[in-house]
């Protein structure tokens, strides 16, 4: 396998499940659903390699995986199957990402500094810049709940681009502010690019895109429609809006269905052994191709749910502080009831104001 990418994803799927109420989705944590939920394949796999240096766009219609994809690159939420190889700091740009709207832009700008790895000495030595870069005067000093779409994208798009990350993602923050604050942005993306760092560009502007990536990749209702040079891609993308465009408002929303309806149906089982019968045309002299594929799915994947131990040890928990809470309450020592759970059953002695003993 090359080393020489920067990023590289490689089989990558993420499922949501689709709970109607906050119960069901805490019985699916502790695994204790006893009817399927319905499920939902934001991405159904993605495999990519990003090499240093390169600016990447990804295109495609709302609810294409794009930001799921990103955000799973950044490290922002995990996959649920696959290989996700970055290597290098990332640092993401989208409205509002990263920031707490209970702190003031001041106390985000050292929070999410601090994050990045920076020290205060750092972060100090950086502050002016950062501020000057936002410009959002003295909103600085409010609470950044209070701010609007467009000074949260400058907020966040400063801070980003001034700890210096090794890979920058920009997810939409350009789609908002003025054209003033754009061509800061244009200029400070093209001097990253002078400098030789990775970036990864999420637009849903084809001329942004045109401008500023050397490669796109279109994401396409969860799957990895085409990868290849800006102007092929952009171009083949420009043709499929036109065409959904052309059609009447049914036969759009019955394209869009039937998109939907096979994320919702996608086999993640049908897909691994895809995977396995492909690996093993490629490499027939391999052995455990089978084993080999399974573990590259779910090897590096933090599992969402409780596993058979982790519910076990929850329940020897949970019941050794039933008894905690019983033995307290019957008025007996541990001693006592190690000695004789029976008198756990015993009417418990109180003591009367008169000294005397009462059962």
């Amino acid at each position: 396998m090359a080393t020489d990418y920067k990023i590289m994803v490689q089989n990558v799927t993420k499922e949501y499940d689709l709970f109607k109420t906050q119960s069901e989705k805490l019985r699916s944590f502790f695994a204790l659903n006893s009817k399927p939920v319905p499920h939902f394949w934001s991405l159904m796999g993605i495999s990519l390699k990003i090499m240093p240096g390169e600016t990447l766009g990804l295109i495609g219609v709302n609810g294409s995986g794009k930001s799921t994809l990103s955000n799973i690159i950044s490290g922002i939420i995990p996959q649920t199957t696959g290989i996700v190889d970055v290597r290098g700091d990332t640092s993401i740009i989208a409205i509002g990402a990263g920031l707490r709207g209970n702190l003031t832009g001041l106390e985000n700008i050292r929070l999410k500094a601090l994050m990045q790895g920076l020290t205060n000495e750092e972060i100090d030595g950086l502050m002016d810049d950062i501020v000057s870069f936002a410009d959002i005067g003295d909103f600085l000093y409010q609470p950044v709940k209070s701010y609007s779409s467009g000074m949260k994208s400058r907020l966040g798009f400063s801070i980003a681009v001034h700890v210096n990350p090794d890979i920058l993602i920009i997810d939409e923050a350009l789609s908002v502010g003025d054209d003033t604050f754009y061509q800061k942005c244009v200029d400070k993306i093209s001097e990253f690019k002078q400098e030789g760092k990775t970036i990864i560009f999420v637009s849903h502007s084809l001329k942004q895109v045109e401008m500023l990536c050397d490669r796109v990749a279109w994401i396409h209702y969860g799957t990895l429609k085409e990868v290849g040079d800006t102007e092929s891609i952009v171009k083949d993308y420009r043709a499929f809006v036109k065409w959904f465009k052309d059609l009447s408002k049914k036969e759009k929303k019955q394209f869009q269905r039937k998109m939907k309806e096979a994320q919702k149906a996608f086999d993640i089982d049908a897909y691994q052994q895809s995977v396995v019968e492909d690996r093993q045309h490629e490499y027939p002299k391999e052995k455990n191709v089978a084993a080999k594929v399974k573990k590259d799915f779910y090897g590096s994947v933090i599992s969402e749910k409780m596993t058979v131990g982790t519910r076990i040890l929850t329940v020897l928990v949970l019941l050794a502080f039933l008894l905690s809470c019983w033995v307290n309450v019957s008025g007996h020592s541990l001693t006592e009831v190690a000695d004789n759970p029976s008198v756990l059953m015993q009417p418990t002695s109180h003591v009367n104001t008169a000294g005397s003993i009462k059962k």
